[in-house]
């Protein structure tokens, strides 16, 4: 599990602090991930920001599953596992065509 935000590093180790967050944060303030996966943002003054999406990704680097828009934080863990789940039984961990990062 990868956080990924628009955030410089410092901001979201601040962020990581006080949310007690326990996964590493990946920045891409640089924009380049959005871009590169026409990733929804909006913009809060002149600043971009990410939002709230979901990616399973392989460790080929496809993507395999997408969940937007998250509207209940808590509860699109649960359908995230449940993505996975069905994934998993449908390509048993096999590889297929994808969007690869």
């Amino acid at each position: 599990v990868y956080g990924v935000s628009t955030q410089r590093t410092d901001e979201q180790s601040a962020f990581a602090r006080a949310e007690h967050i326990q996964f590493p944060l990946l920045s891409d303030a640089e924009l380049a991930l959005v871009t590169a996966l026409r990733l929804p943002t909006f913009r809060v003054g002149s600043i971009d920001r990410l939002k709230r999406v979901t990616l399973i990704v392989d460790r080929d680097r496809t993507v395999r599953g997408c969940l937007y828009p998250i509207q209940d934080v808590t509860g699109s863990v649960a359908d995230t596992l449940a993505l996975l789940d069905t994934w998993r039984g449908i390509h048993g961990g096999q590889a297929e065509r994808g969007a690869r990062l």
